[in-house]
């Protein structure tokens, strides 16, 4: 995960670049080939959109040259881009065919982004969707978003927006996505309690969004992927 890429100039920018430089060998050598770019919240970097366009667009051809893919996540506390409908026109601005969108429901839910917004995607350039949820309907402030988000999300079916994260998930299936979900739940509840009973719990929403939602069999155990 690329945190505060885009926006930068000067020296900034150039640190960035060797960062992203030295992240992309590492996803080359470990077989990745999807690298996610958050949107930046620095204070330091221009909220003009072309020029975030330009840097992911730089990023993205660093990318091709190892075959791997750029997806960038609107954060839902970002300085500019907080939303994913606001990411996906930076993408488009981008233009790059190894470029797209990451999109994680917790930070839409968060944001209260309407999901009627998906159906302006194109699926092929949804790369990752990460799912989570969370406890209360709202979130006041982005001091409050950042807590949530690392310290108390819950799994999918958990929480109190489950009509919401079906809603998103047949929406995308409805669009066409046919690429990987992936849990994304930082919960400190969860560290405190056995890997066995945290996995069982995974497992159990993995099932019900694959077969009661999607109604798909779920290639369990031994692969994390919800195929058709």
């Amino acid at each position: 995960m690329l945190r505060d890429f885009e926006g930068l100039s000067g020296h900034l920018h150039q640190y960035k670049v060797d960062i992203a430089k030295s992240m992309l060998e590492m996803c080359a050598a470990l077989g990745c080939d999807v690298l996610l770019a958050c949107s930046s919240t620095s204070t330091h970097a221009s909220q003009d959109l072309d020029h975030i366009a330009r840097d992911l667009r730089k990023l993205a051809m660093l990318a091709i040259p190892f075959g791997i893919r750029i997806a960038y996540e609107g954060l839902s506390w970002g300085r500019t881009i907080n939303e994913f409908t606001t990411a996906w026109d930076v993408v488009c601005r981008a233009d790059c065919p190894n470029l797209g969108v990451g999109l994680d429901s917790f930070h839409i839910l968060a944001a209260k982004t309407p999901l009627s917004h998906i159906e302006d995607l194109d699926p092929e350039k949804i790369f990752p969707v990460q799912l989570a949820d969370f406890m209360w309907r709202e979130t006041r402030t982005f001091e409050e978003r950042m807590a949530t988000a690392r310290t108390f999300r819950v799994f999918p079916g958990e929480g109190v927006h489950t009509d919401e994260v079906v809603d998103m998930v047949l929406k995308l299936d409805a669009l066409g996505y046919r690429g990987d979900y992936s849990f994304e739940v930082f919960n400190d509840d969860y560290l405190q309690l056995p890997l066995p009973v945290v996995a069982q719990r995974a497992r159990k929403s993995a099932l019900w969004l694959a077969e009661d939602v999607l109604r798909r069999s779920v290639p369990l155990p031994g692969q994390l992927r919800l195929r058709a």
